[in-house]
């Protein structure tokens, strides 16, 4: 008869057993560990070889472990897991069944990110795989182990947290004092210097110049690009090929002048280190005169009124040949353009014609024109600024010395007062409203008129902080063309380097007469053209 009385049998674990088996093969637990330090100093590289050295005789160790490997990353950050090769292939490996145990320095070893870190070991953990925490003293797959997880990971993320804010209240408090840093070897021209503030190193700087020069000759960004890789000149990281957006940011930096802009971007996030243009979001700091120039105020300030000049015109400024964006329409303001024709044949020629001859319903009356007549018309109208040259460069001078910005920056300072008076009174208004009972429709109302006076001054103040160094460029484009006109006696042959110096726009009129512009103003009319 069955004994029916109730009993309880105990099914023992194999989990904490040193060998778990399989049928009657028995098998060591597969161990392997992390290491990581945070940065490239010799201190911290040390670290992280003892902590491979540890990890690997220790593990070897113990007979009831086989040893897998110790997986590692150094130099990287552990706020997040996207960029850690070592840890990534780790998890790999865990979960396709190679390691039983992860053995690992601590959480902040692991992972800052509290995110990172749960989710990782809850991973892990469907597949059996466990991770020890030597500093906490944790076992993910003991009952007590995800609850302690959460609480150290918060703490590790909170003081991650506290050190993101150190270090940018240290950027900040330089920033204010006026340290700059510049990534030196990827930035053309300085060196650190011995005082810590950027020393000039001249045989970078004169490719900088060049560049600047080659801009200002009316070439374009991709020509110069063409140019400075064709001619083996090394990028400032050290590469062959040039791009656009490295010649386009030695010519819109303004460090290059000697001045330095900070906090340009901000980190948008600690955790994910997620960078974004400073838009206004963060205090800025501009600090003038900063450090040596290698290119003075009044070229940079050229070079950015002709990079805004062109923006609208870079297609047109594709074309190699000195017309391009020159020739314009006089009836429609549109520009010329180049056509072939009979481009298979001994006919083939080269003419320019408005781009918008044919695009509206009013066919543009204005003439094709050949090159052979462009260019001793341009002979012609500068021989008639020659005939005169030094009574003409003596006006131009005169003209020069009395258009200057004075009166410009004058006007600036007094709008600048009035606008940051009227932020003050506006921030100490809101200040005494918070302390004082006051009628509340009255208060609105006034705060409002005081909005409305400053939206008048802030675009009078941006106006006038933009026509400065349009001023001065144009003054500066100016002196290099008389400078140009000084070397230069009558002409009998077409000089491209003469048309890029002294000509500005040349107008194309239907009888065929050519207006040409000259930088400084002047206009000159030849024509019929080729007559």
């Amino acid at each position: 008869m069955r004994d029916t009385t109730r009993k309880i049998n105990i099914i023992q674990s194999r989990v904490d057993l040193p060998f778990s088996s399989s049928g009657s093969e028995y098998r060591k637990k597969r161990v392997a560990a992390y290491a990581r330090v945070s940065t490239d100093s010799d201190e911290q590289l040390s670290s992280y070889e003892a902590q491979v050295d540890f990890y690997t005789r220790h593990i070897s160790s113990h007979l009831e472990w086989e040893f897998v490997d110790v997986y590692t990353d150094e130099g990287i950050s552990g706020t997040n897991t996207k960029k850690r090769d070592g840890f990534n292939r780790m998890i790999t490996d865990a979960l396709n069944g190679k390691i039983d145990l992860i053995l690992t320095k601590s959480i902040s070893r692991f992972a800052r990110n509290t995110v990172d870190t749960l989710t990782t070991v809850r991973r892990l953990k469907e597949k059996d795989v466990e991770v020890y925490f030597e500093k906490e003293n944790i076992y993910t797959l003991d009952t007590k182990g995800e609850v302690l997880i959460t609480i150290m990971s918060s703490l590790a993320q909170e003081e991650s947290r506290s050190i993101s804010e150190n270090v940018t209240w240290g950027k900040k408090k330089s920033m204010a004092d006026g340290k700059i840093f510049l990534p030196y070897k990827n930035f053309l021209g300085y060196k650190k210097g011995q005082d810590g503030l950027p020393q000039i190193v001249e045989a970078e700087a004169d490719i900088v110049r060049h560049i600047y020069h080659l801009y200002l000759d009316d070439k374009t960004i991709r020509n110069i690009v063409r140019y400075l890789t064709t001619q083996g000149i090394p990028t400032p990281g050290g590469k062959k090929q040039w791009s656009v957006s490295t010649v386009t940011s030695i010519l819109t930096n303004e460090k290059y002048k000697g001045d330095a802009r900070l906090q340009k971007t901000y980190t948008a996030d600690f955790l994910s280190k997620r960078i974004e243009q400073n838009k206004g979001e963060i205090q800025q700091y501009y600090i003038e005169n900063s450090h040596p120039a290698i290119i003075d105020q009044e070229t940079f300030d050229l070079v950015q009124s002709e990079i805004q000049k062109r923006r609208p015109n870079r297609r047109q400024l594709n074309n190699n040949s000195p017309f391009a964006a020159k020739l314009i329409c006089g009836e429609c303001g549109g520009y010329y353009g180049s056509k072939v024709w009979h481009s298979n044949s001994k006919y083939r020629n080269r003419i320019w014609r408005c781009n918008r001859k044919y695009a509206n319903s009013q066919v543009c009356l204005t003439p094709n024109l050949r090159e052979d007549e462009i260019k001793p018309a341009f002979v012609q109208a500068v021989n008639q600024i020659l005939g005169d040259k030094e009574q003409y460069i003596t006006r131009v001078e005169q003209q020069l010395l009395l258009d200057d910005t004075a009166e410009l920056e004058k006007g600036l300072k007094k709008l600048q007062a009035e606008h940051d008076t009227l932020i003050s009174r506006m921030q100490h208004y809101i200040g005494a409203d918070k302390r004082e009972i006051r009628d509340q429709q009255k208060h609105i109302d006034h705060y409002r008129a005081m909005d409305e006076e400053l939206k008048k001054l802030g675009p009078q103040v941006n106006q006038l902080k933009d026509k400065i160094p349009e001023k001065i460029a144009q003054k500066e484009k100016i002196r290099r063309f008389l400078k140009e006109l000084q070397q230069t006696n009558l002409v009998r042959d077409f000089d491209e380097k003469l048309w890029y110096a002294t000509i500005e726009l040349v107008t194309v009129h239907s009888d065929k007469t050519l207006g040409f512009r000259f930088k400084d103003g002047t206009q000159v009319s030849v024509g019929p053209a080729g007559k």
